[in-house]
């Protein structure tokens, strides 16, 4: 199936990108809470806080462009998902899933 190995590359990828997009949303956090502390010291020049709060804008710019491919990819995977599920739901008999659960479901009165 070398089909479901791209599909699971794919799937790693977009997993990939919500991890970075978390851990660089984790330090935009930081960043601007370090110029807001910046800024409230009486020593500290202007042109620091402007530097931090430049660097904050660029991460900024980094973020949005991952949430943009998330965005754009995570709906190919998802209507993959639809997909999966419609042609599951098409070839499975439900008779035999009720007949599954109700034998386990006799097993685990049995066991009591």
């Amino acid at each position: 199936m070398p089909h479901r190995k791209i599909v699971e590359d794919y799937y790693g990828d977009i997993n990939n990108l919500a991890d970075l997009l978390s851990k660089l949303v984790n330090s935009y956090r930081l960043l601007i809470g370090g110029a807001g502390e910046l800024n409230g010291i009486a020593l500290a020049h202007k042109k620091d806080v402007k530097d931090a709060l430049k660097r904050v804008n660029e991460l900024g710019d980094i973020i949005d462009d991952i949430i943009d491919v998330l965005d754009k990819s995570s709906y190919s995977y998802m209507d993959y998902c639809k997909l999966k599920a419609q042609i599951v739901e098409s070839k499975i008999q439900v008779e035999y899933i009720e007949t599954e659960i109700g034998e386990e479901l006799e097993l685990q009165n049995d066991k009591k």
